[in-house]
Protein backbone atom coordinates (compact mmCIF):
# COMPACT_ATOMS: atom_id res chain seq x y z
CA UNK A 1 0.00 0.00 0.00
CA UNK A 2 1.08 3.32 -0.77
CA UNK A 3 0.33 6.70 1.05
CA UNK A 4 0.78 10.06 -1.55
CA UNK A 5 1.81 13.21 -0.26
CA UNK A 6 2.20 16.16 -2.45
CA UNK A 7 2.71 14.03 -5.42
CA UNK A 8 5.37 11.47 -3.67
CA UNK A 9 4.08 8.11 -3.15
CA UNK A 10 5.74 6.69 0.07
CA UNK A 11 5.72 2.34 0.01
CA UNK A 12 4.80 0.91 3.09
CA UNK A 13 8.98 -0.40 2.57
CA UNK A 14 9.22 3.70 3.04
CA UNK A 15 11.07 3.78 -0.69
CA UNK A 16 9.26 6.66 -2.09
CA UNK A 17 7.77 6.74 -5.70
CA UNK A 18 7.82 9.60 -7.86
CA UNK A 19 4.50 9.44 -9.12
CA UNK A 20 4.34 11.01 -12.79
CA UNK A 21 2.15 13.96 -13.92
CA UNK A 22 1.12 12.94 -17.29
CA UNK A 23 1.79 15.96 -20.39
CA UNK A 24 -0.32 17.55 -21.84
CA UNK A 25 -0.71 18.03 -25.95
CA UNK A 26 -2.68 20.81 -27.03
CA UNK A 27 -2.29 21.88 -30.36
CA UNK A 28 -4.99 24.12 -30.70
CA UNK A 29 -3.73 26.16 -27.19
CA UNK A 30 -0.02 25.75 -28.43
CA UNK A 31 -1.29 27.81 -31.60
CA UNK A 32 -3.08 30.49 -29.14
CA UNK A 33 0.03 31.09 -27.76
CA UNK A 34 2.16 31.05 -30.22
CA UNK A 35 -0.20 34.26 -32.10
CA UNK A 36 0.20 36.04 -28.55
CA UNK A 37 3.47 35.84 -28.23
CA UNK A 38 4.18 36.84 -32.80
CA UNK A 39 1.71 39.53 -32.16
CA UNK A 40 3.20 41.00 -28.78
CA UNK A 41 6.23 41.09 -30.76
CA UNK A 42 5.23 43.05 -33.15
CA UNK A 43 3.81 45.57 -31.22
CA UNK A 44 6.94 46.10 -29.23
CA UNK A 45 8.87 46.54 -32.84
CA UNK A 46 6.16 48.76 -34.16
CA UNK A 47 6.25 50.91 -30.77
CA UNK A 48 10.02 51.05 -30.90
CA UNK A 49 9.74 51.89 -34.87
CA UNK A 50 7.48 54.81 -34.21
CA UNK A 51 9.36 56.29 -31.17
CA UNK A 52 12.63 56.30 -33.29
CA UNK A 53 11.00 58.30 -36.41
CA UNK A 54 9.26 60.74 -33.74
CA UNK A 55 12.68 61.27 -32.49
CA UNK A 56 14.59 61.76 -35.81
CA UNK A 57 11.98 63.78 -37.46
CA UNK A 58 12.60 66.94 -34.25
CA UNK A 59 16.01 67.46 -36.22
CA UNK A 60 14.69 67.72 -39.73
CA UNK A 61 11.69 70.59 -39.42
CA UNK A 62 11.90 73.11 -42.31
CA UNK A 63 12.66 76.73 -41.52
CA UNK A 64 9.90 77.95 -42.64
CA UNK A 65 7.88 76.36 -39.98
CA UNK A 66 10.38 76.95 -37.10
CA UNK A 67 8.06 79.63 -35.70
CA UNK A 68 5.45 77.52 -35.04
CA UNK A 69 3.93 77.52 -30.65
CA UNK A 70 7.75 79.98 -29.95
CA UNK A 71 10.24 78.91 -27.62
CA UNK A 72 10.47 76.13 -25.47
CA UNK A 73 6.85 75.19 -26.75
CA UNK A 74 7.52 75.07 -30.35
CA UNK A 75 8.98 71.99 -32.09
CA UNK A 76 11.27 73.77 -34.72
CA UNK A 77 14.60 75.30 -35.14
CA UNK A 78 15.46 78.97 -35.58
CA UNK A 79 19.35 79.01 -34.49
CA UNK A 80 21.53 79.67 -37.24
CA UNK A 81 18.82 79.83 -40.05
CA UNK A 82 18.13 82.22 -42.88
CA UNK A 83 14.62 83.43 -42.24
CA UNK A 84 15.17 86.23 -44.02
CA UNK A 85 11.62 87.44 -44.85
CA UNK A 86 9.21 85.40 -42.82
CA UNK A 87 6.39 86.15 -40.96
CA UNK A 88 6.72 86.30 -36.94
CA UNK A 89 4.30 88.92 -36.35
CA UNK A 90 2.10 88.40 -33.33
CA UNK A 91 3.43 85.59 -32.55
CA UNK A 92 4.31 84.31 -28.79
CA UNK A 93 8.26 83.26 -28.84
CA UNK A 94 9.24 83.17 -25.27
CA UNK A 95 12.68 82.63 -25.13
CA UNK A 96 13.11 81.49 -28.46
CA UNK A 97 16.56 81.03 -29.92
CA UNK A 98 17.51 82.87 -33.34
CA UNK A 99 21.52 83.07 -31.95
CA UNK A 100 23.75 83.77 -35.78
CA UNK A 101 20.30 83.38 -37.71
CA UNK A 102 19.68 85.93 -40.69
CA UNK A 103 16.46 87.22 -40.07
CA UNK A 104 17.16 90.28 -42.65
CA UNK A 105 12.98 92.09 -43.42
CA UNK A 106 11.60 89.45 -41.19
CA UNK A 107 8.96 90.66 -39.42
CA UNK A 108 8.12 90.49 -35.78
CA UNK A 109 5.67 93.13 -35.25
CA UNK A 110 3.77 92.74 -32.11
CA UNK A 111 5.45 89.47 -31.39
CA UNK A 112 6.21 88.35 -28.08
CA UNK A 113 9.71 87.54 -27.68
CA UNK A 114 10.34 87.95 -24.21
CA UNK A 115 14.14 86.42 -23.43
CA UNK A 116 14.59 85.30 -27.26
CA UNK A 117 18.24 85.39 -28.20
CA UNK A 118 19.53 87.27 -31.01
CA UNK A 119 23.14 86.65 -30.60
CA UNK A 120 25.37 87.91 -33.46
CA UNK A 121 21.80 87.57 -35.43
CA UNK A 122 21.60 89.95 -38.69
CA UNK A 123 18.16 92.15 -38.50
CA UNK A 124 18.73 94.14 -40.99
CA UNK A 125 15.69 95.90 -41.71
CA UNK A 126 13.23 93.62 -39.55
CA UNK A 127 10.19 95.12 -38.11
CA UNK A 128 10.50 94.96 -34.55
CA UNK A 129 7.49 97.32 -33.95
CA UNK A 130 5.32 97.43 -30.99
CA UNK A 131 7.25 94.11 -30.19
CA UNK A 132 7.93 92.69 -26.27
CA UNK A 133 11.53 92.33 -26.14
CA UNK A 134 12.26 92.63 -22.53
CA UNK A 135 15.16 90.27 -21.88
CA UNK A 136 15.98 89.65 -25.12
CA UNK A 137 19.80 89.58 -26.26
CA UNK A 138 20.92 91.64 -29.12
CA UNK A 139 24.78 90.76 -28.35
CA UNK A 140 26.58 91.79 -31.48
CA UNK A 141 23.48 91.57 -33.58
CA UNK A 142 23.13 93.74 -36.74
CA UNK A 143 19.88 95.50 -35.92
CA UNK A 144 20.97 98.38 -38.72
CA UNK A 145 17.40 99.76 -40.19
CA UNK A 146 15.63 97.76 -38.05
CA UNK A 147 12.17 99.29 -36.70
CA UNK A 148 11.92 99.44 -33.40
CA UNK A 149 8.92 102.05 -32.77
CA UNK A 150 6.90 101.41 -29.62
CA UNK A 151 9.19 97.83 -28.80
CA UNK A 152 9.56 97.78 -25.41
CA UNK A 153 13.19 96.52 -24.93
CA UNK A 154 13.62 96.88 -20.80
CA UNK A 155 16.78 94.79 -19.56
CA UNK A 156 17.67 93.83 -23.11
CA UNK A 157 21.12 92.72 -23.57
CA UNK A 158 23.28 95.08 -26.08
CA UNK A 159 27.10 93.97 -25.13
CA UNK A 160 29.44 94.35 -27.61
CA UNK A 161 29.14 95.85 -31.86
CA UNK A 162 25.75 95.68 -31.34
CA UNK A 163 24.75 98.12 -34.20
CA UNK A 164 21.92 100.45 -34.41
CA UNK A 165 22.59 102.46 -37.37
CA UNK A 166 19.59 103.70 -39.04
CA UNK A 167 16.95 102.43 -37.32
CA UNK A 168 13.73 103.67 -35.78
CA UNK A 169 12.95 103.82 -32.12
CA UNK A 170 10.14 106.33 -31.52
CA UNK A 171 8.15 104.81 -28.86
CA UNK A 172 10.68 102.04 -28.33
CA UNK A 173 11.72 102.02 -24.34
CA UNK A 174 15.27 101.13 -23.81
CA UNK A 175 14.59 100.77 -19.59
CA UNK A 176 18.10 99.52 -17.86
CA UNK A 177 19.40 98.27 -21.15
CA UNK A 178 23.22 98.42 -20.78
CA UNK A 179 24.40 100.56 -23.57
CA UNK A 180 27.98 101.67 -23.95
CA UNK A 181 27.97 105.22 -24.22
CA UNK A 182 28.59 106.07 -28.19
CA UNK A 183 25.92 103.64 -28.90
CA UNK A 184 23.49 106.22 -26.43
CA UNK A 185 24.77 108.93 -28.11
CA UNK A 186 23.80 107.68 -31.21
CA UNK A 187 20.24 106.59 -30.63
CA UNK A 188 19.68 109.79 -28.01
CA UNK A 189 20.02 112.10 -31.41
CA UNK A 190 17.17 110.05 -32.82
CA UNK A 191 15.28 109.64 -29.94
CA UNK A 192 10.86 110.90 -29.57
CA UNK A 193 7.97 109.62 -28.34
CA UNK A 194 6.18 107.52 -25.64
CA UNK A 195 6.19 104.03 -25.02
CA UNK A 196 2.29 103.23 -24.93
CA UNK A 197 2.37 99.99 -23.24
CA UNK A 198 4.99 101.76 -20.31
CA UNK A 199 4.51 105.11 -20.61
CA UNK A 200 7.85 106.23 -20.26
CA UNK A 201 9.82 108.51 -22.50
CA UNK A 202 12.32 106.69 -25.59
CA UNK A 203 14.80 110.01 -24.59
CA UNK A 204 14.25 109.44 -20.55
CA UNK A 205 14.95 105.34 -20.68
CA UNK A 206 17.77 106.27 -22.90
CA UNK A 207 19.40 108.98 -19.89
CA UNK A 208 19.59 111.59 -22.52
CA UNK A 209 20.82 114.38 -21.82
Amino acid sequence: MALFLNNVAFSSTHKPLLRSTPSISNPKQNLQISQKLTFSLAESVSSATLVALLSASLFFVHPALAFKGGGPYGQGVTRGQDLSGKDFSGKTLIKQDFKTSILRQANFKGAKLLGASFFDADLTGADLSDADLRSADFSLANVTKVNLSNANLEGALVTGNTSFKGSTITGADFTDVPLREDQREYLCKVADGVNPTTGNATRETLLCN
